[in-house]
């Protein structure tokens, strides 16, 4: 199967081509242009992992450039996309560029070409506060965000391209992914870098807002196990623990488990308007279980506890002093 992935050099999509190759997959990578000629995460994977992908600078918001390259694929996996929620408030049209404009771009390409599965990483952020715990895919949709608002566009199109014109499409609807090489705007390695700095100084935000963090590998198993699963077409599939957890509990974690010394801030900067912050997600992941036959490998407080511990571990080995941690706030 020829695959093309969109957002490689990213987080997740880094280790899903990563996983992808293993798997003995041939693998287009999309990495958005630069002037440095950098290709991000794909750039630190084993040569002997890199040197099998064909990496293909562009840009998802072109519509030419999208079609040719998605042209005598098998799949694709969308995953390119801005993602920074505090960024959105600043950028608002940004968003609509690349998260709607872009997915529209990947759906009529791919109708064009005729591709055979495509894959819309969507985000558990579509759904807002919760209503009811845990949350199902048919949960009503809120965004609380630009970058929400985006999502909900991006999704709802290609459901419509589904419905419209019979096109194979999955959406998969992450919550919230964590792992190494993950950006760290995010929370989790954002509170990380910042424990492990010199000054051992951590600015947060708000403390109690819960959250379904999923560790990278599963959510990749994922994205995989839906590559060739036809009874997913038309749906809309969370990927989730199915256990949350507050970002004081993981500060605590981190003070108490694993023994690190760092002071607590309150920064304003870093707490989202009233009306925007999400408190609680938690995912219900049965329709996963039962259409992929997926489930989380890491579950509950120990399954999130050995993951933290790897990806503190892969921060300390990796250069943690030339990021900037404490620029959050966009």
């Amino acid at each position: 199967m020829r695959i093309l992935v969109t957002g490689s050099e990213g987080f997740i999509g880094s280790h899903l081509v990563e996983s992808l190759i293993k798997r003995k997959y041939q693998v287009k990578a999309l990495t958005l242009y630069n002037f440095r000629n950098s290709f991000g995460w794909l750039d630190a994977l084993d040569p002997a992992i890199k040197k099998k992908i064909e990496i293909i600078p562009g840009d998802i918001r072109d519509l030419n450039f999208v079609r040719n390259i998605s042209n005598n694929v098998d799949s694709i996996v969308h995953l390119a996309a801005l993602i920074s929620i505090p960024y959105s408030y600043i950028s608002p049209k940004s968003y609509i560029d690349t998260n709607i404009n872009g997915t529209y771009n990947i759906l009529e390409a791919a109708r064009i070409n005729k591709v055979k599965k495509i894959i819309i990483a969507s985000s558990s952020e579509v759904y807002g506060t919760a209503n009811f715990i845990p949350i199902t895919e048919n949960h009503s949709l809120n965004a609380q965000s630009p970058y929400a608002a985006s999502k909900i566009a991006a999704d709802q199109i290609a459901i419509s391209f589904f419905k419209s014109y019979n096109l194979p499409v999955t959406i998969i609807r992450p919550f919230n992914t964590f792992g190494p090489r993950q950006s760290i705007r995010a929370i989790i390695p954002n509170i990380i870098l910042q424990a492990i700095s010199k000054k051992r100084i951590v600015k947060v935000g708000n403390l109690f807002p819960t959250r379904d963090f999923t560790y990278v590998d599963d959510t990749v198993n994922g994205f995989v196990k839906a590559l060739k699963n036809r009874d997913s077409n038309g749906q809309v599939i969370n990927l989730g623990s199915g256990f949350e957890v507050s970002i004081k509990e993981i500060i605590n974690i981190l003070k108490k488990d694993f023994k690190l010394d760092f002071k607590i801030i309150k920064d304003d900067k870093r707490i989202r308007p009233a009306k925007s912050e999400v408190i609680r997600l938690l995912a219900c992941n049965k329709k996963a279980k039962n259409i992929l036959n997926w489930k989380p490998q890491f579950i509950g407080i120990s399954g999130f506890k050995k993951n933290l511990k790897k990806t503190l571990e892969w921060y300390k080995k990796n250069n943690y002093e030339s990021y900037k941690p404490e620029i959050f706030n966009i």
